[in-house]
């Protein structure tokens, strides 16, 4: 019977490739530096290929070295599943998870969540990452994380999620401005308006495009600027730059109100982004996702009312 590599070897090389040298690769293993060379070494002999060109400046991995840590980070993770899915038969939510957050949910969702995750889950060791849907989404297929909170819709193949809330899409504009005179706002009525949107990355300027029937590219604002992130957004539009579209739980956190600014259901769909956790397909986190998403939807949730981040009322940013 062939020798096969094992999981530590695996380990090494996929630490070689992220950090690009044997230090930091070794120190991140918690090994000490031969340890480590010599695991790739001997996973080198075992593959009969070499992984790593080494040179003065670094390491750079060979065609061979990138296929073996693209297959590695699945098998790892799979590996780490079937730890996790021992340690946890007994219990759920109990040590290691690793969260990963796109941004326009974070500030908004997490701080109600996390006091109620810690005080119900206390063995639960929650590690966050806050970053865009496509990268968050890479890691948790390659194992990195092991379940996310984003915003659908958007391409899910190869994974699971649950459902946490939907939250409705509003017409945002600078206080005092004619479209605040109704109730709702119609998509079309934001036409020969300056339309501003987050930059390219983030799922939420997807879902804004969608509500407002436009295209992925289409904005009225100048050709290259964009917020990078939904405070930003908010600041511009209460300048008198322009308008845009923001989710109903920044809405209800304050956020339009503090830069003077009003804000508008859509009408007469009422637009929304549905927010879920997600995990891989198969993995063994499906009982803990399910039960993040339980939870987050209930710190979405009014004190009465429906499991939802819709707004029922005009918010206006003016004192």
């Amino acid at each position: 019977m062939a020798m096969l590599p094992t999981l530590r070897q695996l380990q090494y090389l996929k630490l070689l490739a992220q950090h690009g040298s044997f230090s930091r690769a070794a120190e991140a293993a918690h090994v000490t530096q031969p340890t480590l060379s010599a695991g790739v070494q001997e996973l080198e002999r075992i593959l009969g290929a070499p992984m790593v060109d080494r040179n003065r400046s670094g390491v750079i991995l060979t065609a061979a070295g990138t296929e073996v840590v693209a297959r590695a980070g699945a098998i790892l993770a799979q590996a780490e599943d079937l730890v996790q899915a021992c340690r946890g038969a007994s219990q759920p939510l109990e040590g290691r998870l690793r969260l990963g957050v796109i941004p326009t949910i974070a500030p908004f969702l997490l701080p109600a969540a996390l006091g109620v995750l810690r005080a119900r889950y206390p063995k639960l060791r929650l590690f966050l990452r806050e970053d865009m849907t496509q990268r968050l989404i890479a890691d948790l297929k390659s194992g990195v994380l092991d379940a996310t909170l984003i915003a659908l819709p958007y391409d899910m193949t190869g994974l699971e999620w649950a459902h946490v809330g939907d939250d409705e899409l509003m017409a945002a504009f600078p206080a005092g401005h004619p479209l605040g005179a109704d109730a709702t706002v119609s998509p079309g009525r934001l036409d020969g308006e300056n339309l501003i949107l987050l930059e390219d990355g983030h799922c939420l300027r997807d879902h804004a495009l969608s509500a407002c029937g436009l295209g992925p590219q289409k904005s009225t604002y100048e050709e290259g600027f964009a917020a990078t992130s939904l405070a930003t957004l908010v600041q511009m539009v209460g300048s008198g730059l322009g308008v845009s579209l923001i989710p109903a739980m920044a809405v209800e956190a304050g956020l339009a109100r503090a830069a003077q600014v009003d804000v508008r259901p859509l009408a007469p769909d009422h637009a929304s982004r549905e927010i879920v956790v997600a995990w891989r397909a198969g993995s063994t986190r499906a009982t803990e996702g399910r039960l993040l998403a339980d939870l987050f939807a209930d710190a979405g949730r009014p004190a009465a009312g429906p499991s939802s981040f819709s707004v029922d009322f005009a918010v206006s940013g003016r004192p």
